[in-house]
């Protein structure tokens, strides 16, 4: 009982013992402070509170305490019958509201006894709630990641039919590229074949190289679309590997450049160079050929008879550059963004033939090497390709 009276206490302890049956415990505190101590320390079962404390009053301590965090019924106790006291102590949180020198032994035992159960049941209620809070939350965090996984799987979906219609675009391209740039060689081959047959006698000799050439250049169209095929074929099937060796880079570079001379057009001329001391590289010969060669092709397919292609090399530091220059027909600003896309072919070269696969690949076999690709370019100006490779200092 917290109450600044000593006299109300004894009362309402003599009360208290008239109960019949039951047993209570009482003991008194005079003064707020001490009184909130013991609340807080949780003590007591039930707490009787005088309404005058002094300088604070009984529903003061109320809100105190149950701002705390006590759980236990705090019973208001006041020398008059007020109403509006008795509504302030409901909104404080008081369990009940008694009169003092009116309280029977019968009425304390039922006000506190029903105070107890209350409060048992308010216990009971918020340690629900609390377990029905935990549930809510778990089920929403359950719901939560499969919220995540359903979101997931449908990002993936869309992943796979973003990546189904890009199969079957370039299934579409493919086709449609391929019996076009087959046809044309194999037509030719087959014309040829039937001329050269005619032109028998010695008269006709330049008749006759002049389709054999025709053949050795349209067998070379063919072979060149069968490997960009077999090379994306391979890239795609994750077959395609950088297997770096060491090797002279101005021996390798002008070997290649003799071979592509072969099938230069007339009056083109391949020129190569190369600069820095170190000639020894460690790149993968293969991969490196086969980026020359697509270069190369390029440069002679996109040029006029009677320009020069000019091939370079370089070594510095740990890097080996490559650059490929040429004086052809260029590539448009527009046609630039999709440059190394499979199959992409610029609107200046569509007569022009070729698979547009050679710089996708290029690209493709830059990146296995550990390489950085860059081009500049102007419409009728011709186009250069330059590409930087970092090697291993550990090959060395």
């Amino acid at each position: 009982m917290i109450d600044d009276d000593e006299e109300d206490f004894i009362i309402t302890r003599d009360v208290l013992h008239e109960i019949p049956r039951r047993k209570y415990i009482i003991d008194w505190v005079p003064a707020y402070d001490e009184a909130l101590l013991k609340i807080r320390a949780g003590e007591y079962q039930v707490y009787l509170v005088d309404y005058r404390l002094g300088a604070k009053n009984g529903l003061d301590l109320i809100r105190a305490a149950l701002e705390s965090g006590c759980t236990a019924p705090l019973i208001l106790l006041t020398g008059q019958n007020d109403p509006e006291v008795d509504e302030q102590a409901m909104r404080a949180g008081a369990a009940d509201y008694l009169v003092k020198g009116t309280i029977s032994s019968r009425q304390l035992e039922s006000s506190v006894r029903y105070s107890i159960e209350h409060a048992k049941n308010m216990n009971e209620i918020r340690l629900l709630n609390a377990e029905l809070e935990k549930r809510v939350k778990d089920r929403t965090m359950i719901l939560e990641e499969a919220l995540m996984e359903i979101e997931s799987s449908r990002k993936e979906l869309q992943k796979a039919l973003v990546k189904e219609k890009e199969l079957n675009d370039l299934k579409s391209r493919f086709v449609s590229m391929a019996s076009h740039e087959f046809r044309t060689p194999l037509a030719t081959i087959l014309s040829s074949l039937s001329l050269v047959s005619k032109y028998t006698g010695q008269q006709n000799e330049e008749k006759r190289n002049k389709h054999i050439e025709r053949i050795k250049s349209s067998v070379h169209n063919l072979t060149e679309i069968l490997n960009d095929f077999l090379s994306i074929g391979k890239l795609e099937e994750g077959k395609t590997e950088s297997s770096p060796v060491l090797f002279d880079i101005k021996e390798f570079a002008s070997e290649s450049v003799q071979e592509m001379q072969a099938v230069a057009k007339q009056g083109q001329q391949i020129q190569y160079s190369h600069t820095g001391s170190r000639k020894q590289v460690c790149l993968d010969k293969k991969l490196l050929k086969n980026i020359i060669i697509n270069l190369l092709s390029n440069a002679i397919k996109f040029s006029a008879e009677n320009k020069n292609i000019r091939l370079s090399t370089a070594t510095g530091n740990m890097e080996t550059a490559l650059i490929v220059s040429d004086e052809g027909v260029g590539i448009s600003k527009e046609d630039q963004e999709h440059l190394f896309e499979r199959f992409f072919r610029g609107q200046n070269v569509t007569n022009i033939q070729g698979t547009g696969l050679g710089l996708n690949i290029v690209s493709k076999y830059t990146e296995l090497m550990n390489g950085k690709i860059e081009f500049e370019s102007e419409l009728g100006k011709g186009t250069k390709i330059s590409i930087v490779f970092a090697e291993k200092a550990e090959t060395y």
